[in-house]
Parts: C-alpha cells; sequence; structure tokens
C-alpha cells in the first residue's frame, strides 16, 4: 500500500503548488488527474458511486465531497482537498486543507487546530489501544479549542477496497471497540465546523456544507498500524 499511498502524497503535493487566487478547482482537478494518470495509476473517486470527478474541492463552507467548478478561487478562501488513487489492487486516500491567498487569523487557526488534531489521532493509532481512542483524541482537541466535530462523515479502515471497515468517528468516549493491531491500515481523517457540528447535503447529492455557513477544515491521512508504531503512508 505504500505505493498508491505515495502516488496520492505527490499528486497533492503537485495541485497545492497550483492553487492561488483565479485558479479554478476544475483546474485543479485536471492536474490531479494528469499526475495520477502519469504514475500509472487511477484516481480513486472518478465514478465512484457516481462521483464525476478525481479530486473533491471543498471551499470555505464545504465540508467534504465538493465537486469541482470553473469559478475562480478568491483571496481569503480556504481549500480542502481530498483524493484518492487506485494501484495494483490498492488504495490510497488523503486530504487537507490550504490557504487561498492570504487568509484571516481566525480561518488559519482552524486549519491549524484541524491539522493538530489529525497529529493527535495517528498517535493514538497504537497497538493494544482500541479505535475509540482515536476518535475521543479528536473531539477532545477539537473542542477544547471551540470547534465542532463533524458527525456525519467518518474516516475508514482502508486497503484492496476504498472504504473498509471499521468506520472511525471523529468523537466519542475512549477504550471502545475493535483493539488495534499490526497490519490494520486506517484512513484518519478529521473534518472540523467552525461553528456547529451540523451539515447538509446540497442538491447535486454530494456536496456537504455547514448548515449554519461556518467555516470546514479536513485532513486525512492513511497510516498504517505497525509493531514500531503509526506510519503515516500517505506524506513523502
Amino acid at each position: 500500500m505504500k505505493v498508491p499511498c505515495r502516488i496520492v502524497a505527490e499528486v497533492l503535493a503537485v495541485v497545492l503548488e497550483r492553487v492561488a487566487p483565479g485558479m479554478t478547482t476544475f483546474e485543479l482537478n485536471q492536474i490531479a488527474e494528469n499526475e495520477v494518470l502519469k504514475r500509472k495509476a487511477k484516481p480513486a473517486f472518478k465514478g465512484y458511486s457516481g462521483y464525476p470527478a478525481a479530486l473533491c474541492c471543498s471551499p470555505n463552507n464545504q465540508v467534504v465531497h465538493g465537486i469541482p467548478n470553473k469559478q475562480p478561487l478568491r483571496d481569503g478562501d480556504i481549500l480542502s482537498l481530498d483524493f484518492g488513487a487506485y494501484y495494483d489492487g490498492f488504495y490510497g486516500d488523503a486530504a487537507v486543507t490550504v490557504p487561498v491567498g492570504a487568509i484571516s487569523s481566525s480561518a488559519a487557526r482552524l486549519i491549524e487546530v484541524t491539522s493538530k488534531s489529525l497529529d493527535l489521532a495517528i498517535a493514538s493509532a497504537m497497538q493494544s489501544n482500541r479505535l475509540s481512542d482515536i476518535s475521543s483524541a479528536v473531539q477532545t482537541y477539537v473542542e477544547a479549542n471551540g470547534y465542532s466535530v463533524v458527525r456525519d462523515f467518518v474516516g475508514h479502515g482502508i486497503g484492496r477496497s476504498l472504504h473498509e471497515q471499521p468506520q472511525i468517528p471523529n468523537y466519542g468516549l475512549p477504550n471502545k471497540g475493535p483493539r488495534l493491531k499490526s497490519g490494520m491500515v486506517l484512513a484518519i481523517e478529521p473534518m472540523v465546523n467552525e461553528k456547529s457540528y451540523d451539515v447538509k447535503v446540497e442538491a447535486d447529492g454530494w456536496t456537504a456544507v455547514t448548515v449554519d455557513g461556518g467555516l470546514s477544515a479536513h485532513f486525512e491521512h492513511t497510516v498504517a498500524i505497525t509493531d514500531n508504531g503509526p506510519q503515516i503512508l500517505t506524506r513523502i
């Protein structure tokens, strides 16, 4: 699984270099698809349950599953990018939220807290811990910083399928659920809202947005649990 995961990391790195005011998410999606095909892999999301693109692009109050379009990004936006790749029978999956130009200090803080919550979640992905220790790590840190954790979408196991058991909520009490074991691979992905955790799906059937219009941030890594602790596969 290191190969598709590295491809995901490389593609996202190329895409991130192109994020700027005036760029469109339609163009970013084209870049992502070209880059993954260049690496002899396939985009994991395109065609998945009918999703029409390779790259999920979710600006501002969009939480996840935003569909790329031709509307130019604006200075001050934040943009969540979620990408998956399929190579030689296995999947990789990762997400990141980035600033577009100069952003507000409040938006920057939301990104920082969400990113840190993923770090803490990964640190909890240790052999002999339980699944909900990951969930609790996210919720405890996020809520201590005044934000809310999305409950309608969750992380997941990943391997020969893009979405496998177990589901990994980003909230819950510690020491619940199955014991974590070496060899498990998990896509851990906190989704954090500036205001309420309530979300709704728009008429396109995909784009999830915050109900109150507050900003949302999303970070994800594919992580292997090993005898020597968690190994982040989607990081170069």
